[in-house]
């Protein structure tokens, strides 16, 4: 028995229908996308109708076409916004819900010029095809001039076909969804800030996609200030600023912090100026040069930032420092993680004494010791919930196993509530993008925090970089589960 007409009705003027037409990429992060915009542009809207298998979504919210267009104006993963008129399995139902849902708005765009498209996901038509569909929508009174460029009003035909429908000869689509055009996304901003196109990057620099979705999900706009702590070659800072924030940035290894642009040389053989290879470089290249605050030299577990501990935050938190904390920590794979310290202190003394006294030399270098990446995350959590205001957002990049058995869980914090955990599958393991808002003080417990200081100062043991990551000893076990008893 086919569905039913597709629900709500023209009468409820307190509310619109809209389709949302995603890219077909990254299925997990484009609903939670969609949802930190609605919250960014202070949309509300709620998910009617959606499925991961397909790149359509249905949401309703506010009476306002020109909110629809501000809520997907800035969405890496939405290709375009419609408002929805309808869908059914056939042909027949799709006419009968679009003369239900939208009759009443035909006279107000009839004088307009359009143009009609079919988006055919996972299916083929023939262009007799096409045009035998367009004619079906006759009844429409549609009297304005047909422009395929440009033109006022633009309506859609969305047919969710099955997989691999060409090969095998499948007829029909699944399901077909009616719409007006009301908006489109960003994707063009993905080409804009290719890393191919960057003076300076490195092999950990994020891919730009990924790095603009992160931003969005911070909820990066102008007059806030974001940090990564873990800055590399600034694609963070980059994707904040591109949005209109003033980024902030610091990292261990202050020779990327610094880049390669005092090599002259180098940089004209590649057919740069001189400067350009730096991370200043990368944000001059984009012209938002005026939006990077500054970047240093500095290792997150001994920061040299102002932190305000449980209840000092003051009201909404507006005495801490950032709206937004965004990073893709180092996972230890290619080399152990280390922070600023020395390994063996008691055997080693004269490594301590050495510091004392030329901590300000222009050539001293830091010693390092290995350090756990649980402990890390842990250490992300914490400095966030000391430096973000109240719902300022902390989203950060972690890997684990897709083998159970091997998994490492989501970090928590009682001072930071989770909102969104997306996930970007490899082979063997998988990347998590997990985005945390930042609780009032007033609204967690004392005893939970020291409850969990406790419990997470007893969790990470170990010497060695393996003992220390559990991540990189199944990342080179190639996640093979230990059998041995």
């Amino acid at each position: 028995m086919p569905r039913s007409i597709a629900p709500g009705n023209k009468s409820n003027m307190s509310e619109l229908w809209f389709l949302v037409r995603f890219s077909q990429a990254h299925e997990t992060f484009r609903v939670p996308e969609l949802q930190s915009l609605a919250e960014a542009e202070n949309v509300p809207v709620t998910v009617v109708s959606y499925s991961s298998r397909a790149p359509y979504c249905i949401v309703k919210g506010p009476p306002d076409p020109h909110a629809a267009a501000r809520l997907v104006r800035r969405s890496i993963l939405t290709q375009a916004i419609y408002e929805y008129w309808g869908s059914g399995d056939n042909l027949d139902d799709l006419h009968q819900a679009v003369k239900a849902r939208s009759a009443h708005l035909w006279e107000k765009h009839a004088a307009d010029s359009w143009k009609f498209n079919i988006d055919s996901f996972q299916g083929t038509r023939s262009d007799a095809s096409r045009r035998d569909i367009i004619n079906s929508f006759r009844y429409m009174p549609l009297r304005g001039p047909i422009m395929m460029k440009d033109p006022a009003q633009e309506y859609t035909v969305f047919e969710e076909w099955p997989s691999d429908s060409p090969r095998l000869g499948i007829p029909n689509p699944d399901r077909f969804h009616f719409g007006r055009l009301l908006g489109r996304g960003a994707r063009d901003m993905v080409a804009r800030f290719d890393l191919k196109k960057r003076p300076y990057i490195s092999t950990t620099s994020m891919d730009s996609e990924l790095a603009l979705v992160t931003a969005n999900m911070v909820l990066a706009a102008p007059g806030k200030l974001f940090y990564d702590p873990f800055v590399g070659t600034g694609s963070f800072p980059i994707a904040c600023s591109a949005f209109g924030a003033l980024s902030w940035g610091s990292d261990i290894d202050g020779r990327t912090v610094r880049g390669s642009g005092h090599d002259a040389r180098a940089e004209a053989k590649r057919g740069l100026v001189k400067g350009e290879k730096t991370l200043h470089g990368n944000f001059k290249h984009y012209g938002i040069l005026h939006r990077l605050a500054d970047v240093f030299t500095s290792d997150l577990t001994n920061t040299p930032l102002r932190r305000l501990s449980f209840g000092l935050g003051g009201l909404g938190g507006r005495a801490r420092l950032f709206d937004g904390i965004i990073c893709d920590p180092p996972y230890g794979v290619r080399e152990g993680l280390v922070v600023l310290g020395c390994r063996d202190p008691e055997t080693r003394p004269w490594v301590i004494q050495a510091g004392h006294k030329r901590l300000k030399d222009p050539d001293f270098v830091p010693p390092k010791k290995p350090y756990s990446f649980l402990a890390m995350l842990d250490d992300i959590l914490h400095f966030a919930s000391e430096t973000l205001v109240d719902s300022g957002r902390l989203s950060f990049w972690m890997p684990t196993a897709n083998d159970e058995d091997q998994e490492i869980p989501s970090p928590t914090h009682p001072c930071l509530e989770a909102v969104a955990i997306c996930v970007q599958p490899f082979n063997k393991w998988s990347r998590r993008l997990i985005t945390y808002r930042k609780l009032p003080d007033e609204s967690v417990a004392r005893s939970e925090l020291e409850l969990w200081k406790a419990t997470a100062g007893r969790q990470h043991v170990g010497t060695t970089a393996d003992e220390l990551n559990p991540f990189r000893k199944g990342y080179f076990n190639k996640f093979q589960t230990d059998i041995s008893s």
